[in-house]
């Protein structure tokens, strides 16, 4: 009888062990939301593709964690941002959500990164690249995953000047993303002795950029910066060509995705300079996944892509290292465990709550240099961690001082 009851102890035991990980999920399943522009401008660099990427990260992971299924749920906030925290506050609330993904838009962003703190949830930015998400606005609950608009700009701009490029005008998107990423570039041209002799701001999702361009042109800057992205950047470039304003100056973008060199075509994009986080032609690893994807999308992957699959991967690993999905012991584990993935070999999430990694500076191949399709680009330089991000000490955020 002793026996018996010895065995039953240990069982029981051993059930108490494992049942309090399980019992941490609250309610019947993990949700994550995707959020972004589903048909907007920013749709090819976000859009279905973040979303068949978190599928392909959840299906991977197994769908379920700590005996719990994982529930997705997708949404466009259609670039505005009372729609975009709308969706939020009710994902956050009576929906049960978890974490927020994506976001595309980078005023939507700062203004959930607010709410989720206030609701103490998770938020993840893969698309939104203001700088002042892990700067001035970081909170304990908001991490930038991917790019951010210093990263972007800083590397393109030291080559630049290197070249005697040393006078810029800005064509910017009037928006969170379109000043942050003009401020950061700005800062650094006026560190390394070059001037900014002008800049103009047009609005999200502009058609005519003829009189923005007119400025440019009229400037005599050596180099002509398009502060945007998506629709517009390839917009403002395709008629930046046929106003004939290179080669007379230089046009070039900080925030370039590979749906945009897709979009344009090598002849219009060619020479282009820019950073990437990831490339899908990298290694066998990163070739692999993008087939995968390839097979799903019909299209290769952004690096914003493969940021959503890794992001939502080391989330669902730190629910089961954490115990629970609740939002502090998740965040912790997170940033106590370093990101090994397709989307990079050594990653580690910064006080300020930036991942950083290596980065890929990276050239827009000529027509004729192209091999098959996709083939677009051409690594110029591996930049590290440490130069490819500003130190989080220096970033303005709080928790970093």
């Amino acid at each position: 009888m002793r026996q018996i009851l010895g065995i039953l102890a240990m069982l029981l035991a051993g059930f108490a062990a494992v049942a309090p990980a399980s019992a941490e999920i609250k309610g019947d399943a993990v949700r994550i939301g995707v959020l972004n522009d589903q048909s907007g401008p920013y749709a090819d660099l976000g859009g279905p593709g973040s979303v068949v990427a978190a599928q392909m990260a959840i299906d991977d992971f197994g769908g379920s964690v700590l005996g719990k299924p994982i529930k997705l749920l997708v949404a466009d906030h259609q670039n505005k941002a009372d729609v975009g925290l709308s969706i939020a506050r009710q994902w956050y609330g009576p929906d049960h959500v978890d974490m927020i993904i994506d976001f595309t838009n980078s005023a939507i962003a700062l203004a959930v990164q607010a709410l989720a703190k206030e609701q103490d949830k998770l938020a993840i930015f893969t698309s939104a690249s203001s700088s002042d998400l892990t700067g001035p606005a970081c909170t304990p609950t908001g991490i930038a995953w991917t790019h951010n608009n210093w990263s972007n700009a800083v590397a393109p701009i030291r080559a630049l000047m290197k070249q005697g490029y040393d006078s810029y005008f800005f064509l910017t998107a009037d928006y969170a993303f379109g000043k942050s990423l003009e401020a950061d570039a700005t800062a650094e041209i006026t560190r390394l002795g070059g001037a900014v002799k002008g800049s103009v701001r047009h609005p999200l999702n502009t058609a005519d950029f003829s009189s923005f361009l007119l400025q440019a042109q009229g400037s005599g800057a050596k180099v002509v910066m398009l502060a945007n992205a998506g629709a517009d950047l390839i917009g403002s470039l395709k008629q930046a060509g046929e106003f004939g304003i290179s080669p007379k100056q230089l046009v070039t973008a900080p925030v370039v995705y590979l749906s945009d060199v897709n979009s344009m075509g090598l002849k219009e994009a060619q020479g282009l300079l820019l950073m990437q986080s990831w490339y899908w032609d990298t290694d066998d690893k990163t070739r692999a996944w993008a087939k995968r994807y390839f097979a799903k999308m019909n299209r290769m992957p952004n690096d914003s892509h493969a940021g959503v699959y890794s992001a939502i991967t080391h989330y669902l690993k730190a629910i089961q290292k954490a115990g629970t999905a609740d939002t502090d012991p998740v965040v912790a584990a997170m940033k106590a465990t370093p990101v090994e993935d397709v989307f990079t070999a050594h990653g580690e999430i910064q006080s300020n709550n930036k991942l950083v990694f290596d980065r890929l500076l990276m050239r827009v191949k000529k027509p004729e240099e192209s091999k098959y399709p996709w083939d677009y680009l051409e690594k110029v330089a591996t930049v590290p961690a440490a130069e490819a991000f500003l130190a989080p000490e220096k970033t303005g955020c709080p928790m970093s001082k």
